[in-house]
């Protein structure tokens, strides 16, 4: 089967723009602790209102995008008002209905289309313009959770009772969550729309707030990464086995249940890559990784790596080597 670089293209960009959704729904779902079934909801605010600013205003490309993301951005403050106070699978049902309501009023909404659709958007959705947005929403991402606002998400996601003990906003910081995710939701639908260049209520059916959600898991929850390799993963598997026609998204449900079997944690669990992290391994090759570390440690702070080699060596003289402490789930 000959493959030209217009399908490669394709697929590529369609990775990129759900790798922008599962990023908002990684920090919602993964970072936060809330399952919502309602992203594709969000999509289509972002879809829609980009196609209209496209089609009616005449705007530039990343006027519409934005003003796309910031629409179902606007549209979950009034959501989250109403469903945030609600616990586990009580917020799950919530969004699920928000999402499917979203749907069926751009069915009956003449302005927009209809059941008709929207046509004529232009396709400015290529490959370098998707993976600036995909850039651009890593970096904000990757600071925000290392920010104080990110260790807030993550402790609530933890333990919301005790956050909350300590003074932490379990609302606000739900919230934003919520605020944010769609944020990026609605960049992906827009991104979306004008590549697709029609879109109808059809493209935003519940299936596709599952496909996001998978993404999410099967990566890894509480890691960034693993949402970007999920979106990767599951976008790019259906198509390897299109060759296989009416079966390909049988092998694609399998394939799912199958990682989720063996590999419940996802294919990266919690594991994060950072370009940091990344030029230390590449250092540590070949050298002794607690020499290494233990000069990393010193050049932060002598006093630091002097109780932590004196505890090391106490160690090593009650469990007799530096082996034993490897076995027991110490450094490799």
């Amino acid at each position: 089967m000959n493959i030209g670089w217009g399908y490669i293209e394709s697929i590529l960009i369609l990775c990129g723009i759900n790798m922008m959704v599962v990023m908002g729904l990684s920090l919602l779902t993964g970072f936060t602790g809330l399952f919502s079934f309602g992203h594709a909801g969000f999509m289509a605010i972002g879809a829609y209102t980009a196609g209209a600013f496209s089609t009616m205003l005449h705007t530039p490309f990343v006027v519409s995008v934005i003003a796309g993301g910031l629409a179902a951005m606007l549209v979950s403050f009034l959501i989250g008002g109403l469903t945030l106070n609600l616990k586990g699978d009580y917020f799950c049902i919530a969004t699920l209905g928000f999402g499917e309501s979203v749907r069926l009023l751009l069915n009956n909404i003449e302005f927009l289309g209809g059941a008709r659709g929207m046509s004529k958007i232009p396709p400015s959705s290529t490959l370098g313009s998707v993976y600036a947005f995909v850039l651009v929403g890593v970096i904000l991402m990757w600071f925000l959770l290392k920010s104080k606002h990110g260790r807030n998400m993550i402790a609530i996601r933890e333990e919301e009772l005790a956050s909350q003990s300590i003074g932490i906003g379990v609302f606000g910081y739900k919230m934003r969550a919520l605020a944010i995710s769609a944020l990026y939701a609605g960049i992906g639908g827009a991104l979306w729309a004008h590549r697709l260049t029609f879109i109808q209520p059809l493209n935003f059916q519940l299936m596709k707030s599952y496909e996001m959600d998978f993404m999410v898991i099967i990566g890894g929850l509480g890691s960034i990464t693993g949402s970007l390799v999920g979106a990767f993963f599951l976008t790019l598997l259906p198509e390897v086995f299109r060759q296989f026609s009416s079966w390909r998204m049988v092998i694609y449900g399998l394939a799912v249940v199958l990682v989720m079997v063996f590999r419940p944690q996802g294919l990266l669990g919690g594991i994060e890559f950072s370009p940091s992290g990344i030029i230390r391994r590449i250092r540590g090759l070949g050298k002794d990784s607690e020499g290494l570390e233990l000069a990393e440690i010193a050049a932060a702070s002598p006093e630091l790596a002097e109780q932590v080699r004196k505890s090391r060596e106490e160690y090593d003289a009650i469990h007799g080597s530096k082996a034993v402490r490897t076995l027991e789930g110490g450094e490799a």
